[in-house]
């Protein structure tokens, strides 16, 4: 069980992005993306690894992955694609069931 909602705020999601997930919210850059399933999906995913994590260690860990994934790459969105919440979240947006059979702290396989 998952708990989440969603808000709507196109200052708090980041430029080139549509949806940022701050445990238990959601924020999505405008409501016509709340029927985009797959970014719901992608996003019901991020809340899964928080509660995973119990929230604030999710976001050191995100923190320190990404960093360490900067300098590896030297380029912001190799270094966000690679981090391994979103890598789990990228490759399984799609199978909108995915959460129903995910294992805990299978983001780990993606490090």
């Amino acid at each position: 069980m998952d708990i989440m909602m969603i808000l709507y705020s196109k200052f708090l999601v980041p430029k080139g992005y549509t949806g940022i997930t701050l445990f238990p919210f959601v924020f999505l850059k405008s409501k016509h993306l709340r029927t985009n399933k797959v970014l719901i999906n992608h996003e019901r995913i991020h809340i899964r690894q928080q509660i995973e994590l119990l929230v604030l260690p999710f976001y050191i860990w995100y923190g320190l992955e990404y960093v360490i994934r900067l300098i590896k790459c030297r380029n912001h969105q190799r270094a966000y694609r690679n981090i391994s919440f979103e890598r789990e979240a990228y490759i399984n947006e799609k199978d909108l069931s995915y959460l129903k059979r995910r294992r805990l702290y299978t983001f780990v396989k993606y490090l």
